[in-house]
């Protein structure tokens, strides 16, 4: 197992940002941590890098603690946190020299570095103050040094902030490479990432864990009140409207329907009822299923 949480709690004061979170990641897992701002997501990464303490529980990583053995966990792990300090005077290659001397990498290092730099997208910028690229930019720079020393378990909070739709593309096949033989963990606000990176689904509210699972499987939880309903024939929109508990309707085509209707009917009965006494007939129907920001509203508005 790479990353064991077990009842980590976090308390500033009264508030308490984390409370009695569980969580188990395995190697080879891309997996998103979500919820809205002040949910405790970047708390829990900061301890699982080893930056703050719990105040409760217990964490490790590769079977270290990080509070015991937290210089054994900051070797295993690469965090690109949400602001990416970086020093701007520095040129990107020095910058980067500068890091792989932090952890020691030797002669090795400039591989390493030339390696950073072109999975990374800096070829063009290598000869550049870090205080004059654009954001997109700077934020290449964190992940290459949070990548710098082949990191077992990666961290990255808002990894793809400040990209453009063609650094996106770049930046999510690298991480999906990545995780193919490490652990990553990544935040992040935009759904279209959590469905386009990640394998699984963290989602936090207040603290709590409200939901763990793939995002296929988040996906799929049907939306409630909603029938997506197909039929052979052309049919009418007045048609639909009359049929008792249909509360509302949206056309996909002239055979392709979406029905809101109510919880008090039968709808399905009714529709049935009504296309057999109108000599119709019906090729599915079926819940229509949430999409990946319904079920993030769903889990985590007030």
């Amino acid at each position: 197992m790479s990353v064991i949480v077990k009842e980590i709690s976090k308390q500033y004061g009264k508030q308490m940002a984390l409370d009695q979170v569980s969580l188990e990641i395995k190697k080879g897992e891309v997996v998103g941590l979500l919820g809205p701002n002040g949910a405790g997501k970047s708390t829990l990464m900061k301890i699982l890098s080893c930056f703050i303490p719990p105040t409760y529980g217990q964490a490790s990583v590769n079977g270290y603690d990080v509070i015991s053995q937290s210089m054994e966990v900051r070797k295993l792990v690469g965090y690109l946190p949400e602001n990416n300090p970086l020093y701007t005077d520095m040129y990107v290659k020095e910058y980067l020299r500068f890091i792989a001397g932090i952890h020691k990498l030797g002669k090795s290092s400039g591989n390493r570095i030339d390696w950073l730099i072109q999975q990374t997208g800096l070829t063009v910028e290598i000869n550049k103050k870090i205080g004059a690229l654009s954001k997109g930019f700077r934020q290449r720079v964190g992940l290459a040094q949070a990548m710098m020393h082949d990191p077992e378990v990666l961290i990255l909070d808002e990894p793809t902030s400040g990209l453009d739709p063609n650094q996106l593309i770049d930046i999510r096949s690298l991480i999906r490479s990545l995780g193919k033989e490490k652990t990553v963990i990544l935040s992040t606000h935009i759904m279209q990432e959590v469905e386009a990176i990640c394998d699984r689904a963290i989602i936090i509210n207040k603290g709590k864990i409200v939901a763990d699972d793939s995002t296929q499987n988040l996906k799929q939880k049907p939306k409630s009140n909603v029938l997506v309903v197909r039929f052979e024939e052309i049919v009418q929109a007045n048609q639909l409207m009359a049929i008792k508990g249909v509360k509302g309707i949206k056309e996909l085509s002239g055979q392709h329907w979406l029905i809101e209707y109510s919880e008090k009917e039968n709808v399905r009965k009714n529709l049935m009822q009504w296309a057999m006494k109108n000599d119709l007939n019906i090729q599915s129907m079926q819940q229509q299923a949430m999409t990946m920001e319904e079920a993030f509203q769903g889990l985590t508005k007030s």
